[in-house]
């Protein structure tokens, strides 16, 4: 017997996610995971510490960044919340008044943790190529990782 077909996820599915999850559109499915636990939160506050002073606020270092941690991205049909993203002002002068962006940031950086690795890879990282934002082998780290070398 065959499946039936599923229907596409939609925004208000996504609002009806208990506020203990973090909720994603990814391929047309909605997809959960908890919160971040401790050392995940570590990493990410770790890294806006060292990113906000140089890159946001332009303290010995270039300057010109909004960052941001998990911000909520609308690209399409797709609503991805990624652990921290930067646009440059110069192409988002002012942050918009809507609780999402609707403009692709122009890095992102997840962080691997062992309940969120596998999505981070294999499902988020294509999309976030397909809408063209840049990253690199250290936009992908470990809480593990970080943490050794905090």
């Amino acid at each position: 017997m065959a499946e039936p077909a599923q229907r596409e996820a939609t925004y208000e599915n996504l609002m009806q996610v208990p506020p203990h999850l973090v909720a994603e559109i990814l391929y047309g499915r909605l997809h959960t995971h908890p919160r971040p636990a401790p050392r995940h939160a570590r990493s990410t506050s770790a890294l806006t510490g060292k990113l906000f002073g140089p890159y946001d606020e332009g303290d010995g270092g270039p300057g010109g960044w909004w960052i941001l941690d998990e911000p909520e991205l609308h690209l399409g049909s797709e609503v991805l919340v990624p652990d921290l993203a930067g646009w440059r002002r110069e192409r988002m002068p002012q942050l918009p008044e809507t609780a999402w962006f609707e403009l692709a940031p122009d890095w992102v950086c997840e962080v691997l943790s062992p309940s969120t690795a596998q999505t981070d890879r294999s499902l988020k990282l294509p999309l976030y190529a397909k809408h063209g934002i840049r990253h690199n082998p250290e936009s992908l780290i470990t809480p593990s990782c970080l943490s050794a070398t905090s």
